[in-house]
């Protein structure tokens, strides 16, 4: 070990240059991983309120406008129908006639009066009387199917407002992690810190290794991940995240960084994600 500490002693050589590529993970959080050739698309259906919520937003509105514009559009065409096959619009100044839907004069008066039955407003020009049996079922059903939308839709935008997909961005980690002795121990360091005064109850840390790997049997392994300790064992990863923090990875023989040397660390292709 203790030539392994000297590895990580200063030299006089220049630092390697930072070299260009592409990360596993941004710093944000998006994650760089493009899924392809899905042949099963189907099961994305079998989940449809959380295909909805993973939606881009542009998606999700114009989702949330078509499900109420159709079915106010689908209604409202069933209203002209009943009208139109009972012969309420042929008898539109006869007094003596009982009409399914008063003041009911065309299709755009049925688009209307489905928006009105649909969202409760009630404007009382156009209200459906009781010698048309086929029209109460439809207020009925209408009502009913009316709520299960509203339920439904409103369900997907509260929960895709109050993902806290953007509380990351306040969670700053530091620009460099450090190799270094702690208390004579050899250990990984980065410093995390919370730029919020609403701090994060319960706050707690992980960290990944990610980079290539080749099993025994000749495998390739194109993304490998594996634990990096940060204190799980004794407690040390649950954070009280008030102010800046020092995250220590010790590398002992258990850590995956143990036959690595400066040179090997600089030579070496890997992210660490926490």
């Amino acid at each position: 070990m203790a030539q392994e500490n000297a590895a990580f002693s200063p030299v006089s050589e220049e630092p390697p240059r930072r070299r260009g590529r592409q990360r596993y993970v941004e710093k944000d959080g998006r994650c760089n991983v493009q899924q392809g050739n899905v042949r099963e698309t189907y099961r994305y259906l079998t989940d449809l309120f959380t295909t909805l919520v993973d939606l881009q937003w542009r998606l999700s509105l114009l989702f949330f406008v078509l499900a109420y514009a159709l079915t106010w559009l689908f209604f409202g065409a069933i209203w002209w129908l009943i009208a139109y096959g009972r012969g309420d619009l042929e008898h539109l100044e006869d007094t003596a006639w009982t009409p399914c839907v008063n003041n009911l004069n065309g299709f755009v008066a049925a688009f209307l009066f489905s928006i009105e039955t649909e969202t409760t407003i009630g404007y009382g020009h156009r209200v459906i009387t009781d010698q048309c049996p086929e029209g109460i079922v439809l207020l009925l059903l209408q009502a009913i199917l009316g709520s299960m939308v509203n339920a439904f839709m409103v369900g997907c935008m509260f929960v895709k407002i109050s993902q806290p997909n953007k509380r990351a961005a306040t969670l700053v980690f530091s620009s460099h992690a450090v190799v270094s002795l702690r208390d004579g121990r050899l250990c990984l360091m980065f410093r995390v810190g919370d730029l919020r005064s609403s701090h994060i109850v319960e706050a707690s840390i992980r960290a990944k290794l990610i980079r290539s790997r080749q099993t025994l049997e000749g495998e390739f392994i194109p993304l490998h991940q594996t634990d990096l300790s940060v204190g799980f064992d004794t407690g040390d990863d649950r954070l009280f995240l008030v102010s800046p923090l020092v995250i220590s990875h010790e590398i002992d023989a258990a850590s995956p960084f143990w036959e690595a040397s400066r040179r090997a660390l600089e030579r070496d292709d890997f992210e660490i994600v926490g």
